[in-house]
C-alpha cells in the first residue's frame, strides 16, 4: 500500500482521518494523498441589489484560498512527522473527482468518514461515503463519524 487518498472536509472529523492515515501509512511506509474538493464556478450568480460581481468573485476567492492554507497545514505537519504527504484541492464534482484522482495517483486505499444518517436521509438522499464505496474499485476504510 503505497499511496492513501483521504478526501477533507473542514470539520471535526478530519483530524481523526488523518490519524487514521497517520497509522497506516507509518506501517506501510505509505504516502498520504489530502484532496479538498472545492464547489465549482456555478454557472450563474444572482447578484443581490449593492454587490458587484467583483464583490462575489474576491469572495469566493478568499474562501479558496483559506481552505487551500488550511490543508496545506495538514499536509506540512504531516511531512513534519516524516510522513510523505501532498495537498490537493480540486475544484469539482466531488466523487468524479476523487474517482478520476484515484486512478491518475495510482491510490491504494481511501479513508474517509461514514456519518450514520436515518432511513430518512438515506431514502432521499446518499452520503458520499457510500457513493465512493459504490464507484472504487479499490478498499475504502470507512472512519465511523459521530453526529452531533
Amino acid at each position: 500500500m503505497k499511496n492513501i487518498l483521504i478526501p477533507i472536509e473542514f470539520d471535526e472529523m478530519a483530524q481523526k482521518l488523518i490519524d487514521m492515515g497517520t497509522t497506516l501509512a507509518e506501517k506501510f511506509h505509505s504516502k498520504i494523498w489530502l484532496i479538498h474538493i472545492a464547489a465549482p464556478e456555478p454557472d450563474f450568480v444572482q447578484y443581490t441589489s449593492g454587490t458587484r460581481p467583483n464583490d462575489e468573485r474576491e469572495a469566493r476567492a478568499e474562501v479558496l484560498k483559506r481552505e487551500r492554507r488550511l490543508i496545506q497545514k495538514y499536509s506540512d505537519a504531516l511531512n513534519e512527522k516524516g510522513i510523505s504527504s501532498a495537498a490537493l484541492m480540486v475544484q469539482g464534482q466531488t466523487i468524479e473527482t476523487i474517482m478520476e484522482k484515484v486512478e491518475s495517483l495510482n491510490i491504494d486505499l481511501i479513508i474517509t468518514g461514514n456519518n450514520k444518517h436515518g432511513f430518512i436521509f438515506k431514502f432521499f438522499l446518499e452520503s458520499v461515503s457510500d457513493s465512493i464505496v459504490k464507484k472504487s474499485d479499490i478498499p475504502v476504510l470507512l472512519v465511523p463519524v459521530e453526529e452531533k
